[in-house]
């Protein structure tokens, strides 16, 4: 096995793709910005001391970043095989993956089935529960969204597989260059700037690429392509995926311009005091759903690696503390568990259910049971 695969990297934007990247109001100095500039971040104005610490301090781990018992999975393929009833259901495969039915439409967002989410397969974050389906087992997909390039929203192993499905990808501006090199068609992606909508033939469901407060890149340059948040609009039903992302005031123009929303699904894991400005946590969190105007508040970007410098069930935590205290309400499905979300009337606690007689999280059974090949 190579020690490392350059196709990892993927693509740097050329063509009319560059063209269309140079004329975006986000885009100069040879990379795209966000809204307002990042003051105090990893990205940004951290002094090499301060960065040499959160980096140390990342790679030494800490009590409690890892679950010690293997975490329950569950197999939504039989309730896969029946129509949402409502016409809105998730399966949370993990992270930031999330299979959504909007109004008899499938899409998959940020699909990572991966054992690591890194740029070698022998080191960095590593998977600590198996991927509930393999993705051999996705049913007939309509469309695959991919919010922005980082390693944890879009996996190499797992585009190369999907790109054998005659399936359209939707992201943002510039990410189609990887997905093109790792062997998507042209003519299966469309790639968005903020406040661009597409829609799918037919018209059964829209995308927008909306604001987000972060940034982008895979170890050759940051910046080079854009990170979006989206919308989802079907016949009945919107959806926002807020993708990576800090807090951010375009949070108001959104809900404005495509609210309301039936489901809100944000990031709140692996955030850190360093990186405050370009991811949520679970406080900011509550924040941004207000400012989008409510809706069913998922959580997702947590429970799958260890991205933070925080306890793995901290975020969940926290949220489900302060979603109580606000009367906000929060759906928290097991991995796995297809859930509807007019239907959920109350928090699932199912982190809080581990306890020593679940099966010890070994190497062994730690392994990515799932292979994306």
């Amino acid at each position: 096995m190579a020690l490392f695969d350059p196709r990892v990297l993927g693509a740097r934007p050329s063509g009319l793709r560059r063209e269309r990247i140079e004329a975006s109001p986000r885009y100069r100095d040879g990379k795209f910005h966000n809204t307002a500039p990042l003051k105090s971040t990893l990205v940004e104005g951290q002094t090499l001391a301060q960065r040499f610490g959160i980096i140390s301090e990342f790679v030494r781990g800490g009590p409690g970043r890892v679950p010690d018992v293997v975490l329950p999975v569950e197999s939504p393929l039989d309730a896969w095989t029946r129509p949402a009833e409502t016409g809105l259901r998730a399966t949370w495969l993990g992270h930031s993956t999330v299979l959504l039915e909007i109004d008899g439409v499938r899409v998959l967002t940020d699909p990572v089935f991966g054992e690591r989410v890194s740029p070698v397969a022998w080191a960095g974050p590593k998977r600590f529960h198996r991927a509930p389906v393999m993705p051999s087992q996705l049913p007939e997909l309509d469309a695959v969204l991919v919010s922005h390039d980082h390693f944890d929203h879009l996996d190499y192993p797992t585009i190369a597989t999907l790109a054998r499905r005659n399936v359209p990808f939707y992201t943002s501006l510039g990410v189609g260059a990887h997905l093109e090199t790792w062997g998507v068609a042209p003519s299966r992606i469309t790639e968005l700037d903020w406040w661009e909508e597409a829609t799918m033939p037919g018209g059964r469901l829209s995308f927008t690429a909306t604001p987000a407060r972060h940034f982008s890149g895979r170890g050759t340059g940051a910046n080079r392509t854009a990170w979006s948040s989206w919308v989802m609009r079907g016949e009945s039903h919107r959806v926002f995926f807020s993708g990576d992302t800090g807090l951010t005031p375009e949070f108001e123009t959104i809900r404005e311009r495509c609210g309301p929303f039936h489901l809100v699904m944000l990031e709140v894991g692996a955030y850190h005091p360093a990186w405050g400005e370009i991811h949520l946590g679970p406080e900011n969190a509550l924040v941004a759903h207000r400012m989008l105007g409510g809706g069913a508040l998922f959580p997702v970007h947590w429970g799958t690696f260890d991205l933070g410098l925080h306890p793995w069930d901290q975020p969940i935590e926290t949220l489900a503390t302060g979603a109580a205290e606000a009367r906000v309400q929060l759906v928290t499905p097991r991995l796995g568990r297809p859930f509807e979300p007019s239907r959920v009337e109350a928090i699932d606690p199912w982190w809080r259910d581990l306890d020593a007689r679940a099966e010890p999280a070994t190497k062994a059974a730690l392994r990515l049971r799932a292979d994306p090949a």
